[in-house]
C-alpha cells in the first residue's frame, strides 16, 4: 500500500499539488445551464391584421391580382390556447377556411411552424403558417391552396400580424 502511495505522489504534485479526482490540466465542469422559460401565447382578445401578398387562381387577370394585393382585413377575435400553447386554428384561417385543425405543428422558443387542414367552401384549403410569436403578439407568413373536386382552384398569401388585446368579454 505505502509503495502505491508513493508512486501517486509525484503525479499529485505535477498536477497543481492537490490530490483530488481531476485529470492534469482539466477545467471543473461547467454550471447547467438554466433551461429557458417556454414562451406560450395568451389566450384573450387579440387583434389580427391580414394582409394579402399574392393571390393566384388559373383564371386570374393581372388587374384582379393587383386589385387582390390592396386587400388588408382587420378583425379582432377571441383566441383559445390549446393544451400545446397553439393559437385556435378557426382564428389563424380567418376567412379561408372553417373547421380548421393543425395536420401538423411545431411551436418552440417563439417559432411556429404548422399546416392546417380547413373546410372552404365547396372543397378544402390547406394552409402553411410559419412566423414568430410572443405571449402577446404575433408575425406569421400564410399561403393557403384551396382544392375543389381535387384540383387546385386558389392560391393566396399573405401577411399576419396580430396584438393581444386583452382578455375576452364574458358571455352573459
Amino acid at each position: 500500500m505505502r509503495k502505491t502511495w508513493r508512486a501517486a505522489l509525484p503525479l499529485a504534485l505535477m498536477c497543481g499539488g492537490t490530490l483530488g479526482l481531476s485529470a492534469c490540466g482539466s477545467e471543473p465542469a461547467p454550471a447547467p445551464e438554466a433551461e429557458e422559460a417556454p414562451i406560450l401565447m395568451r389566450a384573450g382578445q387579440w387583434t389580427l391584421t391580414r394582409k394579402t401578398t399574392g393571390y393566384n387562381t388559373p383564371t386570374v387577370t393581372p388587374a384582379q391580382y393587383q386589385e387582390a394585393l390592396k386587400e388588408v382585413g382587420e378583425e379582432k377575435l377571441c383566441i383559445a390556447i390549446d393544451k400545446d400553447g397553439l393559437p385556435d386554428a378557426d382564428g389563424i384561417a380567418g376567412k379561408e377556411g372553417t373547421a380548421c385543425s393543425y395536420k401538423d405543428k411545431m411551436a418552440r422558443k417563439g417559432r411556429l411552424i404548422a399546416t392546417l387542414n380547413c373546410k372552404a367552401g365547396a372543397g378544402t384549403s390547406e394552409i402553411t403558417v410559419e412566423g414568430n410569436y410572443t405571449a402577446d403578439s404575433l408575425t406569421l407568413g400564410t399561403t393557403m391552396t384551396k382544392t375543389e373536386g381535387g384540383k387546385p382552384v386558389l392560391r393566396t398569401t399573405h401577411d399576419l400580424t396580430g396584438t393581444r388585446t386583452g382578455d375576452c368579454a364574458k358571455a352573459g
